[in-house]
Formats: structure tokens, sequence, C-alpha cells
């Protein structure tokens, strides 16, 4: 998979070739690169942002950059062009499932106010958000889908099912994991995780799934008591 970030600060995610990802862009799996959308504007001083029409606080993205900067990656439009806002839809489980499809992503992080409407009217193709808040920059929120789509891509994790135990894999948050010592502190590991019987541990780990959910997260069990 090719993910390209485009964005005013692009040393934010030198962090990508860590861990996990990091393995994965070695070992050819993911082809990342951060773009700055800097180096594509005209103004002499490589500025991007101007006051917004209208008046308000704050400044706003040009578009003439950002035009420009997209045209240059993707110009024959072969990736999925995702503005990173407030105000799309909500990253969840099933959209980096579905994101992971593509083979081809392209990030674009606002700053400041954002960015001029013009330029997502002409080149953006979805508009993806991570929650109900604001950050100074879209360049986190890009970092955890970048994360989220990849672990779905094959390869990218150690084993090709470990993201199917996961919290929201089956509709439920993911159940307590244990490892050494059986006993820390005090505290023992639950006994029915040693004694060998798979059957009984899905039944353990199922049944405290469902009361994790239930008390943490009931806004994803129905009334009948299954997941929605």
């Amino acid at each position: 998979m090719k993910i390209r970030a485009l964005t005013l600060f692009p040393k934010m995610f030198d962090c990508i070739n860590e861990s996990i990802l990091g393995r994965a862009i070695k070992n050819g799996i993911l082809d990342f690169d951060a773009v700055d959308i800097r180096s594509f504007s005209k103004d002499k001083h490589q500025k991007c942002d101007d006051t917004p029409y209208g008046g308000g606080a704050g400044m706003v993205m040009t578009a003439q950059p950002i035009y420009d900067c997209i045209n240059a990656v993707d110009p024959n439009h072969e990736y999925l062009r995702i503005y990173m806002s407030p105000k799309g839809e909500r990253l969840s489980d099933g959209l980096c499932r579905e994101l992971a499809i593509n083979q081809n992503i392209l990030l674009l992080c606002g700053h400041y106010e954002g960015v001029d409407q013009r330029v997502l009217d002409l080149c953006i193709d979805r508009e993806v958000s991570i929650g109900d808040y604001v950050l100074s920059g879209g360049e986190l929120a890009a970092m955890v889908v970048i994360d989220g789509v990849s672990r779905f891509v094959e390869g990218v994790l150690g084993s090709a099912v470990s993201h199917e135990d996961e919290s929201f894999s089956d509709g439920l948050l993911e159940y307590p994991q244990y490892t050494r010592p059986p006993e820390f502190m005090g505290l023992k590991v639950p006994e029915v995780l040693l004694n060998g019987n798979h059957k009984e541990i899905d039944k353990f780990r199922r049944q405290k799934s469902a009361e994790l959910t239930a008390e943490r997260r009931p806004d994803l069990i129905k009334p009948d008591g299954e997941p929605r």
C-alpha cells in the first residue's frame, strides 16, 4: 500500500518509521512519504495561508499550494484522497477495514482554521474525523488513520489473525489480557486461562468482552444484548 501525507510539517511523521509501521515500511509492505505542501507555494516566501474572506479569527490555508501538491503527487487520481477534518465521517474499525482495501491513500493535513473549500471541492474524495474534538492540525489525526488502516494490510502485523481478536473486531470491546507471572502483587490470573481448555477460555473471554462493553460502551449493545 502506498500512503502519502500532505502537510506543512513533514517532520511530525518521523515516528511512522518506528515499531510495527517502521518494520512494514522497511520490508516494503508499506510505501510512505510525507510531502511538504510549502514547497509547492508560488509565493516568494512560500506562504501557504491567508486571512479568511468574511472575517474571523485565525488563518486559512490557501488553495494553490495544496492543489498543486495533490496533482504533483497524484496526477492521474490513482489515490483515494482524504482530508482530515472534524467535519468528516467518524473513523471506526469498519472504516479502517474499508479504507485498507485501497492500494493508494493520500491524506491531506489541514492547519490553522482549515483549508480553502474550493480545493476540497476540486480534489478531495472523502473527509474523515477521528473524534468530536479539534486538533491544531491534521497530522496527528492522519497518523491515527495510517496506523488503524495499516493493521488490515496483509503482512503488516506479525500474525494474520492479530487484529481479529482486538476491540471492535466482533462489535465488542476486547477481553482482559494476562501474561507471566501467574501472580503479581497479590493478583492472580483467572484460573480458566491456565487450564488449557480452549472451549472454556473462549467462553470466558466472550463473557468478559460482553461485560466490559455493557459497562463502558453500552451504545455498542442492542436491546437484545447482542452487538450492534
